[in-house]
């Protein structure tokens, strides 16, 4: 197994960091291993915002479901999907470029993640901890004030690092599904009730799978926060789709 290979299966989420500093050095490679990544015909669609004010961390927490950890991170990137600056540049040079559209904005989206996990991989190479925050889409007018997003701006996700703890590096991996759990060969196919119990066999502790589905529909599928998630997606895709539908 290669140093790659083992980087993205050792690699978790860390919401507990040490007091040591992220450098500048580290912070550059990092940024930088994020624009390797593919971008859809070169248009790379999209902006990494690094947020250092300490006070606007602090509110992006509270922001993204009062996760507190998130403001004690020594490097906090937000992912914008952003389909604004060609716009400009199509201007700049004497173009009409037409309204960007829904399509646009997912490109947008693959663009803004592919970079993203780029930076995941790059600090789990240098031993440094990192954790997706998707709550960012949360809260869209005050995440737009909070952030300056301007039309055609859409925060995809955040990504705070930092060194792990003791504690977070010894921390057992959730354990993953079995490539039959998760690969379709050719089409899409639904799983028989069998296949759903078995992919769930031994991964529900001492809940039974119809109790531990219960709890895990209300904690997430059926959470305040899940349906805020989706009023706020309904505000930023209102800009794309406005005249549209």
């Amino acid at each position: 197994m290669n140093e790659i290979i083992r980087a993205l299966y050792t690699r978790k989420s860390v919401r507990v960091f040490s007091e040591k500093e992220i450098t500048q050095k580290e912070k550059e490679c990092i940024l930088n291993a994020a624009l390797q990544a593919p971008s859809a015909g070169c248009q790379l669609l999209y902006t990494i915002l690094d947020i250092t004010d300490q006070n606007k961390k602090e509110r992006l927490a509270e922001l993204c479901d009062h996760q507190t950890f998130a403001a004690k991170a020594k490097l906090v990137l937000v992912f914008c999907a952003d389909c604004r600056k060609w716009l400009s540049f199509y201007e700049e040079a004497g173009l009409s470029p037409r309204k960007p559209g829904a399509g646009d904005l997912l490109l947008a989206v693959e663009d803004a993640l592919i970079a993203a996990q780029n930076a995941v991989v790059a600090a789990e190479s240098m031993g440094i901890g990192s954790c997706y925050i998707g709550d960012v889409m949360e809260n869209a007018e005050e995440m737009k004030a909070l952030l300056e997003l301007p039309k055609y701006v859409y925060p995809a996700c955040m990504l705070v690092f930092g060194y792990p703890t003791v504690q977070q590096k010894e921390r057992k991996k959730p354990e993953r599904f079995l490539l039959s759990d998760m690969v379709c060969e050719n089409s899409y196919r639904d799983k028989c009730p069998e296949e759903i119990r078995q992919m769930f066999f031994n991964r529900t502790g001492m809940q039974g799978y119809d109790e531990w589905m219960k709890a895990f529909w209300e904690r997430k599928y059926e959470s305040d926060f899940s349906k805020e998630m989706n009023r706020s997606m309904e505000v930023y895709l209102k800009e794309f789709l406005d005249g549209v539908i």
